[in-house]
């Protein structure tokens, strides 16, 4: 398949195409593998979200065949940056023969980009009652609303400990959430808004499927063999103490919410605060 160019104003109005609604401007972009990147935009002044939520992006459909006319192609896409953030970022799956990633893979500084202003999602720490523990259980780009909500002071004032595990296919597929898990050790303005060494609360637990690692299966392998719990040195999940927030694949977040029944969690929702929430718009 011939790859599409991507839209920018330039090439949008030479194929007099109308100026993108809601337009902003990518500020930076970086591939991580040939299947994931990330990129930075710039952020509507009025705009306000809260750390986890998602908000529809895309870029400009082609012209129908027959009529001529242009919609937007939009998806849901979660929002990585906190909410206290100067810049919007987002974290992206590369599907090559995909209508909108196959396009949006390669923008680059300077272009422009749709967003819809209008933020949503349960993945908030509203929906949740307080607890001792919080739980992010993520699989591929579902890591991106936890990386807005690890650098969220919320976060750390609500709970003494948090658990964050990843786990994808690849090793270069945990790169995003690794790095940025440590780039929190040195960042000078979270240590002094929300406290020195506020990232010592976080258990970061990274595992993969296929290729080798230095720890291999799937989460919820490692948690019904009691393994995950005994390498984060915590009990298993229960109401009294724990809350959990997951982002994955659909059968990843069916498979979570059927465990988390078990052990006795309720979902929750922004308007009934509850044990556990999971982020349905995203299909990793």
């Amino acid at each position: 398949m011939t790859e599409m160019t991507p839209v920018t104003d330039t090439n949008a109005i030479d194929a007099k195409k109308p100026v993108l609604p809601d337009a902003q401007t990518v500020t930076s972009v970086k591939h991580w593998t040939d299947r994931l990147f990330s990129f930075r935009v710039t952020r509507p002044a009025s705009m306000r979200f809260r750390s986890g939520e998602f908000v529809m992006i895309g870029l400009m459909g082609e012209p129908h065949p027959t009529t001529g006319k242009v919609k937007p192609l939009l998806r849901a896409y979660s929002i990585a940056s906190p909410s206290w953030g100067e810049e919007l970022e987002f974290y992206s799956i590369k599907v090559q023969d995909g209508p909108l990633t196959s396009r949006l893979q390669h923008i680059k500084e300077g272009d422009k980009i749709i967003l819809r202003p209008k933020p949503v999602g349960t993945l908030v720490h509203d929906a949740l009652l307080p607890g001792k523990r919080i739980w992010f259980f993520a699989t591929g780009t579902g890591f991106a609303p936890f990386a807005s909500l690890l650098r969220e002071p919320q976060t750390y004032e609500d709970y003494d400990e948090v658990v964050i595990t990843h786990t994808c296919r690849e090793v270069g597929e945990l790169k995003y959430g690794a790095d940025l898990i440590e780039s929190l050790k040195t960042d000078a303005l979270l240590n002094e808004v929300i406290g020195e060494g506020f990232w010592k609360k976080i258990k970061y637990y990274p595992t993969t499927t296929r290729e080798q690692s230095p720890k291999m299966g799937r989460i919820t392998d490692l948690m019904r063999s009691g393994e995950a719990f005994s390498d984060l040195g915590v009990p298993p999940l229960c109401p009294e103490t724990d809350r959990a927030m997951i982002c994955g694949n659909l059968a990843f977040n069916l498979e979570l919410k059927e465990m988390f029944e078990e052990y006795g969690l309720e979902e929750g929702a922004n308007s009934d605060p509850r044990h556990y929430v999971v982020e349905k718009a995203f299909l990793d």
